[in-house]
């Protein structure tokens, strides 16, 4: 029986030799894998609606979209439609028309685990179709023996210049802040370059819609805008983190 009992212990003995034999790993690196959520974000252009009804000379509407289709690429676009009255030094005009801009934002924030918030650039073509109202105007003349004051009059009488439009494209830089789940709050600063001559024709281009102004000396033109919108997950995607112990040690050394 004793013979027995130590056999066992033996065996025992070895098996755990050959255990130990095997390099132990006390640093094993660390695969993290968790699913982002990808799908649709709409909304509204809060900025348009605000100055809507603040200015009795100015109406708009945008509706803002985009959609993530890798992990920090989203194809964007908005659509709008603006009318604004204004006064120029000669000229009292109407402008009004609608939009579509088309472009990509690329987001340089990197997000904790579970968040989805952005800071990106982006890019922008634009396309523009309006009708300018020319509503009145006057005459500049040198002499001013006659108009000491002011301008000659020119005429009252509405005139329309139908089927005009305009392109560009945009730079812009932004952000996008989850307020609550799947609601966020949006802003951003463009920067344009006005393709189309804005100076052709009897009477000028002085605005444009989803543009803004456009100054007799140049083609840029600068906007904004503050959205409000909601993501509509479709799908889920898996990314892949990879902690590097190794990396970590030459940092902390």
């Amino acid at each position: 029986m004793s013979k027995f009992f130590i056999n066992i212990f033996l065996f025992l003995n070895l098996v755990l030799v050959f255990g130990q034999s095997k390099p132990i790993d006390t640093m094993p690196k660390d695969t993290v894998e968790y699913k982002q959520s990808y799908g649709l974000r709409a909304g509204i252009d809060l900025s348009r609606l605000i100055l809507t009804s603040l200015d009795d000379n100015y109406s708009g509407f945008e509706i803002v979209a985009d959609y993530r289709i890798t992990q920090n690429l989203y194809v964007a676009a908005e659509l709008g439609n603006e009318e604004r009255t204004r006064q120029e030094d000669l000229y009292n005009f109407t402008t009004s028309g609608s939009y579509i801009k088309v472009g990509v934002d690329n987001n340089t924030y990197a997000n904790w685990y579970g968040e989805q918030n952005s800071l990106f650039m982006g890019a922008r073509l634009a396309f523009s179709t309006f009708n300018n109202t020319l509503n009145n105007y006057q005459l500049f003349d040198s002499n001013r023996y006659w108009n000491p004051e002011g301008f000659a009059p020119g005429s009252d009488v509405p005139e329309e210049f139908n089927g005009r439009n305009a392109a560009w494209i945009e730079a812009l830089f932004g952000t996008k802040i989850e307020l609550f789940s799947n609601i966020f709050l949006g802003a951003s600063i463009r920067l344009g370059f006005l393709f189309t001559d804005a100076q052709d024709g009897r009477f000028p281009i002085l605005w444009v819609p989803g543009f803004n102004k456009v100054t007799w000396d140049s083609k840029f033109g600068v906007g904004y805008n503050y959205s409000l919108s909601y993501f509509l997950p479709l799908y889920k995607k898996k990314n892949k983190t990879k902690k590097k112990i190794e990396e970590l040690e030459k940092q902390e050394e």
